[in-house]
């Protein structure tokens, strides 16, 4: 079998920690208020949600794998991510457009499995990050997957409509997820 590498082909940290995140973009890294987008829909630029560059660097510097798992457009993610120096931080990119499904689909959740070369046996100690309880959390929860809600924004809702949309724990700012996620992981080992 061969060793999981990341988008550049380098072999992954053996050393990495047991827990693997998922993180949503939309409203968990960027601000989704603050899009800006060519004639194509592709979005050139957007600010990030205040304290997500911290989370996102401080878990990947910490030797935890980060997998993006996002709805849209490939481009739209690299032009942010690239723009706030993030983009590399991430092991692998899971993007509806080139899955041709969406969240709450298992297809996305099931492709950053595969390509972080997990199985099903995996998803306890996967969390994944996002702010659309309909989407981010119920995705995750079908799959077995440890949801956390990031309730920073008001553009989505924040009360479940069933249990199937019930997050295992919620946050209100990105940088709360880093004591989480060492919490969790400390579970683990």
């Amino acid at each position: 079998m061969s060793k999981p590498t990341t988008k550049d082909h380098m072999p992954i940290d053996p050393n990495a920690k047991k827990l693997i995140v998922f993180l949503d973009c939309g409203d968990t890294i960027i601000d989704e208020g603050t899009e800006i987008r060519d004639e194509h829909d592709i979005v050139i630029k957007a600010d990030l949600i205040p304290g997500a560059d911290v989370m996102v660097r401080t878990l990947a510097e910490r030797g935890y794998i980060l997998a993006l798992v996002a709805d849209g457009r490939a481009q739209s993610f690299k032009n942010m991510l690239t723009d706030h120096g993030l983009y590399d931080y991430f092991t692998t990119m899971i993007y509806s457009e080139t899955i041709k499904d969406s969240k709450p689909s298992p297809r996305m959740f099931k492709a950053a499995m595969g390509a972080l070369e997990l199985t099903e046996q995996d998803c306890s100690r996967i969390v994944m990050v996002g702010n659309n309880l309909s989407r981010d959390v119920k995705g995750a929860n079908q799959m077995g997957i440890t949801s956390i809600f990031l309730s920073w924004t008001s553009r989505y809702p924040k009360v479940h409509e069933d249990e199937s949309q019930r997050p295992a724990y919620t946050i209100s700012n990105p940088v709360d997820l880093i004591d989480l996620v060492e919490k969790l992981n400390a579970q683990l080992e």
